[in-house]
């Protein structure tokens, strides 16, 4: 039923689900992430595939009136006072549900920033999942699964096939879109100096 229905809304809104789902639990990438819309899109093109995609969400949104809404469509909820942190919370997680399919908008905002947040990336090394990279493309109205990789712990490099992939790729309010990259992978000028 799910798939059908995520079939139907695609189809109404004319985009075109494309790609696979990843074949065991990983960290998903969505971007580019520049509007609400993106969540319904990245939730029906999951659903075409029988997929349960699951992403995080400040445990706050999780209480009453629309808790439960949160978790029928995935959610998780996030103690940022947790003592083991987020990697580690997520790394539980995936321990305890390995196929669990982690969606994560690695830019952390709807709104142009100058770098992503490294998270999901550390969350696929410390849980030793891959990382899929999911995608909406305004121009060629997809939406769908591309590149599965294993983090090899060369930022850089990894990041590298990250840009690769999303170059050309046009989210729904485009210019909220910025740079594909870490403060990680910028050496600390106070430390090159010293």
């Amino acid at each position: 039923m799910k798939a059908f229905l995520g079939r139907l809304f695609l189809k109404l809104w004319r985009w075109t689900p494309v790609g696979t789902k990843p074949a065991r639990g990983s960290v998903i990438v969505c971007a580019p992430h520049t509007s609400n819309l993106d969540y319904l899109l990245m939730i029906f093109t999951a659903w075409t595939q029988n997929m349960n995609l699951s992403f995080l969400g400040k445990s706050q949104l999780f209480k009453p009136p629309l808790g439960w809404l949160m978790r029928a469509t995935g959610g998780i909820p996030v103690d940022r006072n947790a003592a083991n942190g987020l990697v580690g919370q997520m790394t539980e997680a995936f321990t305890a549900t390995p196929d669990l399919m982690l969606a994560i908008p690695a830019e952390g905002t709807r709104s142009k920033a100058e770098y992503w947040k490294s998270g999901f990336y550390r969350i696929a090394q410390s849980a030793e999942v891959p990382i899929c990279l999911a995608f909406i493309d305004k121009s060629k109205r997809e939406v769908g699964f591309g590149l599965v990789f294993e983090p090899s712990g060369d930022i850089a490099a990894d990041m590298e096939r990250v840009r690769v992939f999303y170059d050309g790729k046009i989210g729904l309010k485009h210019h909220n879109f910025g740079p594909v990259r870490l403060r990680e992978e910028t050496p600390d000028e106070g430390a090159a100096a010293g």
